[in-house]
């Protein structure tokens, strides 16, 4: 996954893209059960992040993603599969690219690890900055391997 690492300061307006996306998202899936929210670092406040709005699409775990999978692909989604995380349907959007969405289980771990990790970024400012700090490295480090910059927040994002 080459590609460039670049951060912007934080946007008042990524809420805002994400509530869009998720109306029409929401519509797309009319009629299946779905849930939406705004993870990764753009749905922090005061975070620099990668200009991309990442969003955590929750099904329940007796629902086969096919039917999701076309939906998605009908508003402009390319559907990457589990992309190297099992239990993940994977979708990517715009040229650049301009929103993510992780499909799991919500009530998965994936869905779970996913929110409490926002939700504790959120609470802890103090954290929020530390981690800020290790992106900003971490892109200058890997300026054109964003598989490597994301790897190497790993064991951050878990701890």
């Amino acid at each position: 996954m080459t590609g460039l690492v670049r951060l912007v300061p934080y946007d008042n307006t990524w809420p805002l893209e994400f509530a869009a996306e998720a109306e029409r998202i929401e519509r797309a899936c009319a009629g299946m059960p779905l849930r939406l929210e705004h993870i990764g670092s753009t749905s922090i406040p005061g975070l620099a992040a990668k200009p991309v709005i990442d969003i955590l699409a929750g099904r329940p775990g007796n629902v086969a993603g096919g039917k999701y999978v076309d939906a998605f692909r009908q508003i402009g989604y390319e559907h990457k599969g589990a992309y190297g995380i099992p239990g993940r349907n994977y979708f990517r959007r715009g040229a650049p690219r301009t929103h993510h969405v992780h499909m799991v289980s919500w009530s998965s771990d994936l869905w779970r690890d996913h929110l409490l990790f926002r939700d504790y970024l959120r609470l802890h400012s103090d954290v929020s900055r530390e981690y800020e700090t290790l992106k900003r490295e971490l892109a200058a480090t890997y300026p054109h391997d964003r598989e490597q910059y994301a790897d190497a927040k790993g064991p951050s994002v878990r701890s």
